[in-house]
């Protein structure tokens, strides 16, 4: 079978564009178990109450230096639980006392420290 050499770029053309759609079509099906994934982990971190610390993950990825900075203040409780706990509302995830107060019907309000 005799072909020319048009014939054989032809064809690694053709071929190129196929493997192209494949990587994308590969691309957009990890992206949905990706996503799938992360929903499922999320669901079991939230169930269990898991923190990063608990899962060993530190922020960043292998080698990755942490930047040096200024010692965080820590924020004035605004709220205080039924085993007083502490609470300063601020940003991130709510504790768990707080959580399961909001889920049995409660409100915020209910443990604002006057």
């Amino acid at each position: 079978m005799a072909s020319t050499l048009a014939d054989i770029n032809s064809q690694i053309k053709k071929h190129d564009e196929q493997i192209a759609q494949l990587r994308r079509q590969a691309e957009e099906l990890r992206n949905q178990e990706r996503a799938g994934v992360i929903e499922e982990l999320r669901k079991k971190i939230g169930e269990y109450g898991l923190t990063a610390a608990d899962l060993k993950l530190s922020g960043g990825g292998p080698g990755r230096k942490r930047a040096t900075s200024a010692p965080s203040v820590k924020a004035a409780a605004k709220y205080e639980g039924p085993d007083g706990q502490k609470w300063s509302g601020g940003r991130g995830r709510k504790p768990r006392w707080v959580t399961e107060a909001l889920a049995a019907g409660k409100s915020l309000s209910d443990f604002e420290i006057k």
